[in-house]
């Protein structure tokens, strides 16, 4: 290895490990690499398995600068063929419990690579803060570590203040009534830069009547450790969300808005890693072939994202939706999608929408919503679909099912006025009558005014000179080339 190489910086970056987590954290992970760092991406080996899988045995073989080591995630192991999300309870309860001493030996082992002159020596640590264990092993090693929220920072702010709905009474909720009787539209107007939130606007952990509930336990652990970082990045931009990062930034001083990536890493004309992606399922590479065959802006797009599932009567009501709609449509279904079992269209429904449907099980997303054709899309409001949606200029349907998802909604459609909600109870009708309305009507004009205003300033704000690439100068220069090598 040559000098220079040895000189470079080396950031070890570790993601919580489900795809919604893996996929910013990996878009980083390319951004590092372009300002000259080593990179070295831990997943565990339960979504290593499924990366090589989706992507070929031979796809990360070879990469300049840029090393996959793996740690076990301490669940029992499932088939394996598996290739479905697993259970979030228990994936944080082991990570939680068993990933520290993995991790550290994992540390020893490139401590040890160093020495011998294969790669340059560790000089931080990049972590997704649901894994806070990797807090223990920098302060043991004196490395500074960023950690990374890839959600919203409307989200950030909601669980910092899991606690003080605790403290208030308002949760856990008194018993099961409680989420239909009216009580989740309780006002919450004390969250600093938040404003119109009720409690089903905040993240869906607190939807429980369980006092010892494991994640909403978990967010708080969380929370009580953030400080412990050299600093905090978050995945958005100052202009979406400006009236919570001026509060999140005088609780937090050293926390940075850094993004969208996807907008960053379109305006990188040198991104060897350009072809290299994280997606876990294998891409049906057939999507894009088939939209080139339809109209400008015609198409609307439907992915519930890796983690959501539906019951089948709801897939029905999707189904016919689209279908009575008349539109063209482009629908992922993931193999674990429909509780208790596969999908099966009637063939009713297939000879009503071939000549002008799609379904897949997996696909690209970014390169989807940014093709010509794509007029809107019907999503669960993940934060990487919302923000990938933004970057590529198409409004929103929404349905959010889980997580932080019914807070992304909220601003989508009443803050932001780039989407528009359907009801949790999903009726054809409406699907219908809100596909036409995004993809032909006057609201939908109006919406995707909005999102292309949204689109350009993402695009301003990662531009050099631009608030986001400023805030990346400050965490590279400021944080992460502090360094003190292992």
């Amino acid at each position: 290895m040559s000098n220079s190489a040895v000189r470079k910086p080396h950031a070890v970056l570790t993601p919580y490990p489900a795809q919604g987590h893996i996929n910013p954290l990996f878009r980083l992970a390319k951004l590092l690499h372009l300002r000259g760092f080593h990179i070295t991406f831990v997943n565990t080996e339960y979504n290593h398995k499924r990366l090589l899988k989706s992507r070929g045995p031979k796809a990360l073989i070879g990469l300049p600068d840029f090393d996959f080591e793996t740690i076990p995630d301490g669940l029992a192991p499932t088939e394996d063929d598996a290739d479905v999300t697993q259970d979030t309870e228990s994936l944080c309860k082991s990570v939680r419990e068993n990933c520290l001493q993995p991790f550290t030996d994992l540390l020893a082992r490139i401590y040890d690579s160093a020495n011998a002159g294969l790669i340059p020596p560790v000089t931080c640590l990049v972590s997704d803060f649901s894994m806070f264990f990797t807090l223990q092993a920098a302060e043991e090693l004196s490395l500074p570590i960023v950690l990374f929220s890839p959600s919203s920072a409307c989200t950030f702010m909601s669980l910092f203040h899991i606690s003080t709905l605790l403290d208030k009474g308002l949760i856990p909720l008194k018993d099961e009534s409680y989420l239909t009787n009216g009580y989740l539209e309780t006002k919450v107007d004390w969250i600093p830069g938040m404003k119109n939130i009720r409690l089903k606007d905040l993240p869906s952990f607190i939807r429980t009547t369980d006092p010892n509930n494991f994640i909403v336990k978990f967010m708080i652990e969380i929370f009580e450790n953030v400080d412990r970082a050299s600093a905090i990045v978050l995945h958005t931009f100052h202009v979406l969300e400006s009236d919570v990062l001026n509060a999140l930034s005088s609780m937090f001083p050293s926390i940075y808005p850094i993004g969208p990536f996807p907008s960053f890493l379109n305006q990188s004309s040198q991104n060897q890693l350009a072809s290299l992606d994280s997606n876990l399922w294998k891409e049906d590479t057939k999507c894009l072939e088939w939209l080139k065959s339809k109209e400008p802006k015609s198409v609307i797009y439907v992915n519930f994202g890796s983690i959501t599932v539906m019951r089948p009567e709801q897939l029905l009501e999707f189904a016919w939706g689209l279908a009575n709609s008349k539109r063209p449509f482009l629908w992922i279904i993931r193999p674990d999608l429909v509780i208790g079992g596969s999908v099966i269209f009637s063939s009713e429904f297939v000879n009503e929408t071939s000549d002008r449907s799609l379904i897949a099980g997996w696909c690209s997303q970014e390169e989807v919503l940014n093709h010509p054709t794509i007029g809107g899309f019907l999503t669960h409001c993940g934060w990487n679909s919302t923000i990938e949606s933004i970057c590529a200029g198409v409004p929103m349907l929404c349905w959010p099912f889980f997580a932080d998802q019914p807070t992304n909604c909220r601003y989508i459609c009443n803050e932001w006025c780039i989407g528009v909600e359907i009801d949790t109870n999903v009726k054809r009708e409406e699907v219908e009558k809100l596909v036409n309305e995004l993809m032909i009507g006057e609201k939908g004009k109006k919406m995707r005014q909005k999102v292309m205003e949204l689109k350009k300033k993402a695009e301003e704000d990662t531009r050099h000179g631009g608030l986001s690439y400023m805030n990346l100068d400050k965490v590279i220069n400021e944080v992460l080339l502090k360094q003190k090598q292992i």
